[in-house]
């Protein structure tokens, strides 16, 4: 009989097996070994006195059996249960014939026991602690820290590790400089509403966590430091949704004495390694280019997904003279007649047109859906009534529509109806099985306008951000034509996600006041908002430029999880709450004076 040594967890003292290996790394090569792991229980399988568990850390699984030779062992084993935290020690030894499990890297083997520690006992959790379960996400936003023991969890936790690893390996070794920036600074306007934070030894004045180290970064290049980088929190009061987080994690870069070409070059170099580092995907550089206006035009949005086809056609110039006048008199209005085509999907019966049209005005509130099918006879117009044989066969010309596909058209002002027939494209690419998911497809997006107009408060506001510098050619259009003016910017896609965004910055003191004047912050507002900026600028500021990254958004499409709150360790919910520990929640009155705040009588009530 084997000598067994059983402990127990009920002392503070309980003495801690130092393991030899982890549940992820034994193989054949380790067989006859004698050997120490910890982890936790998975399932427990009783086969007539032979007690199988699967013993599980974030490294991977290893099966451990417990035989009836020592009956003390055997006793204790039978009270294991789903995730008691357990060592054990043991020999390695081969499966049985027929017992190999080729899913597991450990399969080939498994630890015969010959003691046991039992660390913590463990409750029946609330859900298996397995892949594709059938819980929904409240409750395991409730339950995080056990989601968080789940493999796909953890692998996807552990690559957003190595992400972090590859980034700072990267840029320390292009003598960038790591520097953080405060955390609590004041609050500015543009932008998305500020997370602020109340002063108690200023009393009535407020902090703002930042949205972003925009002026900071700038003003470390004012300072000399040349090359920055900073892996920082943000936060953002806004409105979520799977892609919105109130706290996310960006990189930050900013450099001196760059242009565009820099900016790109070097940031191609940072993603090939990364994505080699971290899922082993080869990146092809240098990235495709194209600009806002080409991509609107093209593909309908400004961050397109360039996996698969159906570029735009434009039939307005076609379409001008028609008789049918939901065409004509959207062009003479200045909007756009505009389709794409769908290969081999122009047997689809009217029924399924019928509910795709009603798709459509739900989803992108365009008001209605025209179409052509090239069957065998010739085209098939749903308004052919309305239209000339000539124009309808101009419009599969322009198409480039042969027999079988489908040419779907939409009508209506710009730039809406490109937005429009852009979620339409994206609506096809899905349901058709188009977009080719095992690509990883980067796009510069250049040449952005530098201002947009709010029609509701009738003023411009900054397409990126108020420290984003013109193009030289078009500073004469400034003062005449602002919306005209392109701006230094440019942000980088990738599969029809954007996940950074930069520009060239303005650094000269005078062009700085002008760009707030177009967005009307006044210039008693400049100076109270920005006059450090400003001053900073009268002693010498070299020009710069930079650029934000998403890292949530780019690990989420690394691991190709649904949502940013699938690779934040701890998230928070669509209502910005952290269910698990139930923030945010109220505070005591005593924490409130102490703040100089009171809460409003309404506010209270429904506090109640």
């Amino acid at each position: 009989m084997l000598s067994a040594k059983i402990f127990y967890s009920h002392s503070p003292n309980i003495m801690t097996f130092k393991r030899t290996h982890t549940c992820g790394e034994l193989s054949t090569d380790n067989i006859g070994e004698e050997i120490t792991l910890n982890g936790w229980v998975g399932p427990r399988r009783d086969l007539g006195g032979v007690i199988f568990i699967d013993l599980r850390d974030r490294y991977g699984i290893t099966q451990v059996v417990f035989t009836e030779e020592d009956d003390t062992l055997h006793a204790k084993a039978e009270e294991l249960r789903a995730e008691y935290v357990i060592g054990i020690k043991g020999k390695v030894i081969e499966r049985g014939e027929g017992n190999i499990n080729p899913n597991l890297p450990t399969g080939e083997i498994e630890i015969e026991a010959t003691e046991l520690v039992i660390y913590s006992r463990a409750e029946t959790p609330p859900f298996e602690i397995k892949d594709d379960i059938p819980t929904n996400e409240e409750v395991r936003l409730r339950y995080r820290y056990l989601d968080l023991r789940r493999p796909e969890v953890q692998r996807r936790m552990m690559l957003r590790s190595k992400v972090y690893q590859s980034i700072r390996s990267y840029y320390h070794g292009h003598e960038f400089a790591e520097v953080e920036t405060p955390v609590l600074m004041r609050s500015t306007p543009e932008g998305a509403r500020d997370y602020l934070v109340p002063s108690r030894v200023n009393a009535g004045k407020f902090f703002a966590l930042p949205q972003s180290p925009q002026t900071y970064k700038q003003l470390l290049m004012v300072s000399g430091y040349d090359r920055y980088f900073q892996i920082v929190k943000c936060f953002r009061d806004e409105d979520l949704r799977a892609d919105r987080q109130p706290e996310f994690t960006q990189l930050d870069v900013e450099m001196s004495f760059v242009d565009e070409e820099d900016i790109f070059s070097a940031h191609e170099d940072m993603m090939k390694k990364l994505f080699k580092e971290t899922v082993g995907a080869d990146v092809e550089t240098p990235f495709p280019r194209m600009t806002y206006e080409e991509a609107m035009n093209t593909y309908g949005s400004d961050k397109p997904d360039t996996r698969f086809g159906l570029e735009f056609a434009d039939f307005s110039e076609i379409v001008r003279d028609a008789e049918f006048k939901v065409f004509s008199g959207t062009v003479k209005n200045g909007g756009s007649v505009v389709g794409i085509t769908v290969p081999g999907r122009g047997d689809m019966g009217r029924g399924a047109i019928d509910r795709l049209t009603d798709r459509v005005k739900n989803e992108t509130g365009a008001g209605g859906l025209i179409y052509i099918k090239m069957q065998e006879g010739g085209p098939l117009c749903s308004v052919a009534k309305f239209l000339t044989d000539e124009i309808v066969d101009q419009m599969v010309a322009e198409a480039g529509a042969k027999e079988g596909d489908l040419v779907l058209i939409l009508a209506g002002p710009n730039p809406e109806v490109l937005k429009q027939l852009g979620q339409l494209r994206l609506m096809m690419g899905k349901e058709f099985d188009l977009i080719d998911t095992d690509k990883f497809n980067f796009l510069w997006v250049t040449e952005f306008p530098l201002l947009e107009w709010d029609e509701e408060n009738r003023r411009y506001h900054a397409m990126h951000h108020p420290f984003t510098s013109p193009k030289e050619e078009d500073m004469d259009l400034i003062d005449t034509d602002p919306a005209a003016v392109k701006a230094r910017a440019y942000d980088l896609v990738l599969n029809g996600n954007e996940i950074g965004g930069g520009s060239i910055r303005i650094h000269d003191q005078q062009v700085q006041r002008k760009m707030f004047e177009l967005l009307g912050v006044g210039e008693q507002e400049a100076e109270e908002k920005f006059g450090f900026l400003l001053d900073a600028f009268k002693y010498g500021a070299p020009p710069h430029g930079g650029i934000a990254f998403g890292i949530d958004r780019i690990v989420m499409l690394l691991t190709g999880a649904d949502s940013l709150r699938d690779v934040i360790a701890f998230p928070k919910n669509q209502k910005a709450q952290s269910l698990m520990d139930n923030s945010p929640d109220t505070v005591d009155e005593h924490q409130l004076d102490e703040l100089h705040i009171s809460i409003k009588r309404n506010i209270k009530e429904q506090l109640k």
